[in-house]
């Protein structure tokens, strides 16, 4: 992979080329995904075909990871370049989603700068945030390099005072 540029010269259109350069490793070749494409209803109809020619053992699939190395090295690197980062559907400009509109709303009402990557541009880096951060959904709010939470846990927080708190502390590291 080619070397990147300095993180503080990072924009959206930068990470996305950059995950998009991940993207093009090539699955370990022990992954099902670099063997020949076997959808669930051939091994249904046809699980002969595919049962291990070793007594008492049978198929397993191994599943490929979106998270590539490179990609989660790339998606370190800017959780940990900004004070607040907000993986959303759309951008702060254009939110595409209600949940990612409220979170960008709270973050402008509480005049904080926060850097935005659409997820919608790029498969991998939606699939691969999933498993980053181990939650199922989108908008992903990230402070001082730490995952905060989604769009309800944001509604709360900043409704408690919490959210404010933890910006200002943020803010001043």
């Amino acid at each position: 992979m080619a070397s990147l540029a300095p993180i503080s010269s990072w924009t959206a259109i930068g990470v996305t080329r950059a995950l998009a350069a991940a993207r093009r490793v090539q699955p370990p070749a022990n992954s099902f995904l670099a063997g020949p494409r076997r959808d669930v209803a051939t091994l249904v109809s046809q699980p002969s075909r595919f049962r291990s020619k070793s007594p008492g053992t049978s198929l397993s699939a191994r599943c490929f990871s979106a998270l590539s190395p490179e990609m989660k090295s790339t998606i370190d690197k800017v959780v940990q370049s900004h004070k607040v980062v907000l993986f959303m559907k759309g951008t702060k400009d254009f939110p595409q989603c209600g949940f990612s509109n409220t979170v960008v709303q709270i973050l402008k009402s509480l005049n904080v700068s926060f850097e935005t990557l659409n997820i919608l541009e790029n498969d991998m880096l939606r699939q691969g945030m999933k498993e980053y951060s181990s939650w199922p959904t989108f908008p992903q709010l990230y402070i001082d390099g730490e995952f905060f939470g989604g769009c309800d846990i944001t509604i709360e927080a900043y409704k408690s005072g919490q959210l404010q708190e933890l910006i200002e502390k943020a803010m001043c590291s």
